[in-house]
């Protein structure tokens, strides 16, 4: 039996491991091992120090309803820097285009009702602070009922996996996964 909380929000952006300071990216659309994990040290304070694993957060799923791009201002890792040159001046910001997630709903399954109550009273965001997600409902459902729910979920471990990025949380080592898709990950907006 999962006790499954349902996040929802009106936007979220997952940045890919391979889009640095890409001028046009879009939103990934699975969330990798640590990003579960970090999410999971958000909810569970108490586990901070227990890196590269993942312990009360059995099963998530991800759905949104559309992409839409957005665009940011952004400058270099050094800071905002502003030069004249030839009486014009001249900075080292540019914009960049990012495909964000449109109300996505993220549905986290435990296997204890006390850490989805505890989970429940907590926002989350999936990438950026700015992107919250807030908590929903709670549903108690069995692994058939979790499957039922349409959306991405990275499977991992598993023996058909492909590198999604490194772990921030355990040196830096590639993570693997196997994405699963779930129906029709894309909601109507309703």
């Amino acid at each position: 039996m999962y006790y499954t909380v349902k996040y929802s929000g009106t936007f979220g952006f997952i940045k890919p491991w391979t889009a640095v300071r890409d001028s046009e990216t879009y939103s990934q659309q699975f969330l990798t091992p640590s990003i579960i994990e970090g999410i999971e040290k958000k909810l569970f304070p108490e586990l901070l120090y227990k890196t590269g694993e993942i312990s009360k957060i059995v099963h998530h799923r991800l759905n949104y309803c559309g992409i839409n791009s957005q665009q940011e201002r952004t400058w270099s890792k050094g800071g905002c820097v502003i030069t004249c040159e030839k009486g014009i001046y001249k900075s080292n910001m540019g914009i960049i285009n990012r495909g964000v997630l449109l109300y996505p709903n993220l549905y986290l399954a435990f296997n204890a009702e006390c850490d989805a109550n505890k989970a429940f009273t907590q926002t989350i965001c999936l990438c950026r602070n700015e992107d919250l997600l807030f908590p929903e409902e709670i549903i108690k459902m069995d692994c058939m009922e979790f499957n039922d729910i349409e959306g991405f979920e990275l499977i991992f471990p598993s023996e058909n996996s492909f590198k999604v990025g490194y772990n921030r949380f355990d040196n830096y080592s590639e993570m693997f996964g196997e994405l699963k898709v779930f129906g029709n990950p894309i909601r109507n907006l309703q």
